[in-house]
């Protein structure tokens, strides 16, 4: 399973916006490390520097100068929808004259491809393959008169999940889907506003958090300040991933801090899924502070057994087949003369494929582990995502196709205990109509098909950016 996109927005007149927005997405890198980039505007016109690449890689002194302005947004990118090419790279420009937008999205629309077909008709024409300039050409598409009314109107045709920050010569926006399905959050910087996807990027740049953006709502800043403007919302559905995997664990997302959260459900674990061990490990990162909640709540020692190379996955060079064939030693390097002897458990996130979880398994046992206990902090996972999240199909989800027991001989592990449902909302504290749950449950906020084509818009572009 793979990060979903971050999004960041700021209107600073005595600010220089670029830099704030680079250092802002230095912080959010984890949501996405295929491509990144930022746009500006300074009241006459946008400028914009997207690249394939990380942040640190992408941007130079000299690209960050160009950026002049007093708003910026800016985007990494994971592809859930649109392969992974420069052509999809964001923000993007969309529109002409006074009509032109930059926008960042982080989500997944799932009737763009009949969107798509319909605004081709009407004779917009598409450079990308992502959903993200559909949106776009939706809101300009729009014969509303303001801008707050035109993306009004895209609300209105757009099904599925999208946390935007939207960017006109003089306005910046920030837009939430219905549900809420993605976070994303507002903040100040002395008396300037900021709009990111979570509260570390705010932490990052020395900005105050002031609250949420809601569900169906839009926030609108201008030079007078800031306007919200908020749909009626009849279901909520925040990823419950967000607090078990995707938000970095010094993240606060509806007053939850994510570590403390990631702890309760270690402790949720060990309760439900009590034994009898040496040493409590975390498969890092995102595991790290469950382990430390089983740990306390089990009064096993927790240590570390596993390093992660955080640089695996983050270059376009590929393996040749000897590393290949290395597979999980590349991501994880188990510690042999802690592990000799000891009875395991090992608290992961989530096992969602299948693939990686038994390499992890053996290569503990290589490294002389007696025993290895898998506990995982999510419940099993039997539906795809269909909302901003590249998971899987349900013909791959081992859960899908398999039973716990089967699972558990599958990964080769000597116990396999999962989280319930009931155990990880209880861990999270929140009520359980806030969330999506939908990849346990098949509950989806909305009708979806099962069999979606994260690469439709593909063929449907004309792919000349």
């Amino acid at each position: 399973m793979h990060e979903s996109c971050g999004v960041f927005g700021v209107y600073a007149p005595d600010e220089d916006v670029a830099r704030l927005t680079f250092f802002a997405l230095v912080a959010l890198q984890h949501r996405g490390q295929e491509s990144t980039g930022i746009a500006t505007a300074d009241g006459k016109k946008i400028n914009i520097y997207a690249r394939m690449g990380l942040v640190s890689q992408v941007f130079s002194e000299e690209s960050l100068g160009s950026l002049i302005g007093n708003i910026a947004i800016g985007h990494n990118r994971y592809s859930t929808r649109g392969s992974g090419q420069e052509c999809n790279v964001q923000p993007i420009i969309v529109g002409k004259g006074s009509n032109t937008i930059a926008i960042a999205h982080n989500g997944n629309i799932i009737n763009a491809e009949h969107l798509h077909e319909e605004l081709s008709g009407q004779g917009f024409t598409f450079y990308s393959s992502t959903d993200t300039e559909v949106i776009a050409n939706l809101i300009i598409s729009s014969h509303e008169k303001t801008w707050v009314d035109k993306i009004k109107y895209a609300m209105r045709r757009l099904q599925g999940a999208y946390s935007l920050t939207v960017l006109t010569k003089n306005t910046l926006f920030g837009v939430r889907d219905h549900f809420g399905v993605r976070p994303l959050c507002l903040g100040m910087i002395d008396r300037s506003w900021v709009i990111a996807s979570e509260t570390c990027a705010l932490d990052h740049i020395d900005a105050h958090f002031v609250r949420e953006v809601k569900p169906g709502e839009i926030v609108s800043i201008t030079r007078n300040g800031i306007q919200s403007f908020q749909d009626k919302v009849n279901r909520q559905g925040l990823c419950i991933f967000e607090y078990i995997y995707f938000a970095r664990p010094d993240s606060v997302i509806n007053g939850r801090l994510l570590s403390s959260v990631r702890q309760a459900m270690g402790v949720g674990l060990a309760k439900e899924h009590p034994v009898e061990a040496d040493m409590v490990i975390g498969v890092p990162d995102s595991a790290t502070s469950a382990a430390i909640g089983y740990s306390r709540q089990s009064d096993i020692p927790v240590s570390e057994g596993l390093i992660k190379n955080r640089y695996v996955g983050r270059t376009f060079i590929e393996p040749d087949q000897r590393i290949r064939d290395l597979g999980v030693k590349l991501k994880f390097n188990p510690l042999p003369q802690i592990l000799q002897g000891k009875r395991l458990v090992v608290v992961d996130d989530s096992i969602v494929r299948g693939t990686t979880t038994p390499s992890v398994v053996k290569e503990l046992r290589k490294a002389g582990a007696k025993e290895v206990h898998m506990r995982i902090c999510a419940p099993p996972i039997r539906y795809p995502c269909f909302f901003g999240v590249d998971m899987a199909t349900r013909a791959e989800l081992i859960a899908a196709q398999k039973t716990v027991p089967e699972i558990r001989g599958f990964i080769k592990a000597d116990s396999l205990g999962y989280l319930s449902t009931r155990g990880l909302i209880e861990a999270v504290n929140l009520p359980r109509n806030t969330f999506c749950l939908a990849c346990f449950t098949g509950d989806y906020p909305i009708p979806v098909q099962l069999e979606m084509d994260k690469l439709a818009l593909e063929v449907m572009s004309d792919g000349r950016r």
